[in-house]
């Protein structure tokens, strides 16, 4: 029977915070730009333009049917060199976090641009009519009228879509990213406390969810207002 031995824990918070900074920092980095190229991504689909039309149907079926998994190793893997000559990035940076957030936010931006561009067709037609009576062109009304009502709609669907992204970030485990699940699994293995390390991992990640879909529930009651 194992003897659970919590004392590990409190001395491991220092080491434990530095990994969960970068969870922190993909997530939100991924939730940025995975909202904004999502919104251009979803744009391109509703242009009515043949080559965007395919270029954003081509990308969102990709990155939907891929599993993030292999997302993130093929940047590791076969992209590293890519990353460095076209981000510009120098040789001291980890490429393994460089991998991960780029990764992250390209395929994001997929689920992302599905939301929003049922956001974008939930508004009304009348609406969008109405802008261009008053002399708006495309760009305004969809700027102006239409992405401020849909965003209103769907902030509840993306935040649900960055609580599961918080989520997925543990995932950067195989490519040896040190983020919290990481960090909490090279503290247990150094410690002999893997399993005490991986159930408070585990805690930490249900309180931070659970909070944050409690947050949701509430936006959605003001929506629904």
């Amino acid at each position: 029977m194992h003897h659970f031995n919590w004392s590990g824990v409190i001395g491991a918070l220092p080491t434990l915070w530095t990994g969960a900074i970068i969870t922190l920092q993909i997530t939100v980095l991924a939730i940025v730009v995975g909202i904004v190229w999502g919104t251009v991504i979803a744009l391109m689909r509703l242009s009515g333009i043949k080559p965007l039309v395919w270029f954003a149907n081509i990308y969102v079926t990709l990155f939907r049917s891929i599993p993030l998994v292999m997302v993130l190793l093929w940047f590791f893997l076969i992209v590293p060199q890519l990353l460095q000559n076209v981000l510009g990035l120098s040789a001291d940076i980890d490429i393994r976090l460089a991998s991960a957030m780029v990764a992250f936010s390209l395929f994001e931006a997929a689920y992302y641009s599905e939301i929003i561009r049922a956001g974008i067709q939930s508004v009304s037609r009348g609406q969008v009519n109405a802008a261009f009576a008053l002399g708006m062109t495309y760009s305004q009304s969809m700027k102006l009228v239409v992405l401020p009502q849909a965003f209103r709609a769907m902030v509840p669907l993306l935040l649900t879509q960055a609580i599961v992204l918080f989520q997925d970030t543990s995932l950067v485990y195989v490519i040896s990213l040190a983020d919290f699940f990481r960090t909490a699994t090279n503290v247990g293995d150094r410690d002999g406390t893997t399993v005490e390390m991986v159930l408070f991992a585990g805690a930490c990640y249900f309180v931070v969810c659970v909070a944050a879909s409690a947050l949701v529930k509430s936006l959605q009651k003001k929506v629904a207002r």
